[in-house]
């Protein structure tokens, strides 16, 4: 799984176990990114709908959430991926773009990411071959490259894993029953949902635009050579494309929009401290929609964090502020009872607020 600020990994088992306590049998992961939650459903049991406005997380659903052995032929899987790992490198737009004119890649990688890429667009494809064919290389490109987990910008000096050898490995399958795909506005998607027995929700909750974190991941799979700018060679268009849930003074009134269109019997609802939200006003906008519960984990800061501040000339600087996080998960149900049952006994548990009259 590629390195992704906000993927949830701490929570994951956590997730899943609610998953198992939850009366439900379908699931929408409504900002599913990595889609490292939509895997948990899904081995839960679910039939989970994977939906995000990133086409990186449209290829990873396809592999992790759509892919079964009647929808992808595993053999036939391991011989394109030979015949990938094959091939020898060329000069293209990630050698120019994040190789020379930045330094996410050696060269040695970029040439065979590009080779790879093109091959891949020449090829006969099913949609969720060529999704799990798109997640081998990001996953492989990931494991080679020199970041720290974000793509605002590359380290210093290259790091120790971006000297090996670019090498495609077969996505690993993911038990239970295979699901849907979609790239969806999410408030725009909610209302549709009424047949969906669990939706999670994790919406951006600060300033940072996953599209501009990952825009490396979004041209990779994009492959359109997009216009670039600054040191990090930012897609052009991550000056446009802006969310709502990224700006304090939108960020509520799209995360109330959303609840309150949500159908669904169970919403889960994971939210850090870092965000612009009070934790207690988002367990008020839940009560408005049923039953409500809460647990918290905490856990350390993503290694950026970890690392500290430096200036241009690699020299540290300032002093961060905290080094850990606290991440909640909201837990909404019918009754006061299913959410008490469910989270009985996980963690640091408040007690259940009943639902708003």
């Amino acid at each position: 799984m590629v390195k992704y600020l906000g993927s949830k990994r701490v929570l994951v088992p956590l997730i899943e176990e609610l998953a198992r306590r939850i009366p439900a049998t379908t699931a929408c992961d409504l900002f599913a990114g990595t889609t490292r939650v939509g895997q948990a459903l899904r081995h839960a049991g679910m039939t989970v709908h994977s939906n995000d406005l990133a086409t990186y997380s449209e290829a990873l659903g396809q592999a992790y959430i759509a892919a079964d052995d009647r929808a992808l032929d595993r053999e036939r899987l391991r011989g394109l991926l030979a015949e990938l790992n094959a091939l020898p490198g060329r000069d293209g737009y990630v050698t120019r773009t994040f190789c020379e004119e930045a330094r996410f890649f050696q060269p040695k990688n970029g040439r065979r990411i590009d080779a790879i890429r093109d091959r891949i667009d020449e090829l006969d494809l099913t949609p969720i071959e060529r999704g799990t064919l798109l997640t081998s290389l990001l996953e492989a490109a990931d494991r080679v490259d020199s970041t720290c987990g974000v793509q605002m910008a590359y380290v210093k000096r290259w790091a120790p894993r971006a000297e090996r050898d670019l090498q495609l490995r077969e996505p690993v399958p993911v038990d239970g029953p295979a699901g849907a795909v979609t790239r969806l506005d999410a408030n725009e998607l909610a209302p549709a949902l009424a047949d969906t027995e669990l939706v999670y929700l994790d919406p951006p909750y600060n300033q940072h635009s996953y599209y501009s974190n990952y825009h490396v991941w979004e041209t990779l799979v994009r492959w359109d050579a997009p216009e670039h700018y600054g040191v990090a060679c930012k897609r052009i268009d991550c000056r446009t494309t802006k969310s709502p849930y990224n700006s304090k003074r939108t960020a509520w009134d799209a995360l109330e929009r959303l609840v309150l269109a949500i159908e669904s019997p169970w919403i889960v609802l994971s939210f850090s401290d870092e965000g612009f939200h009070d934790g207690a006003r988002i367990g008020e906008l839940l009560a408005d929609r049923g039953h409500v519960g809460v647990i918290g984990v905490d856990h350390a800061r993503y290694v950026g964090a970890r690392i500290g501040i430096h200036n241009p000339a690699g020299e540290k600087v300032g002093t961060v502020s905290h080094l850990r996080n606290r991440e909640s998960l909201w837990v909404c149900g019918p009754s006061r009872s299913a959410v008490a049952q469910v989270l009985e006994g996980l963690g640091t548990m408040q007690t259940p607020q009943a639902r708003a009259a």
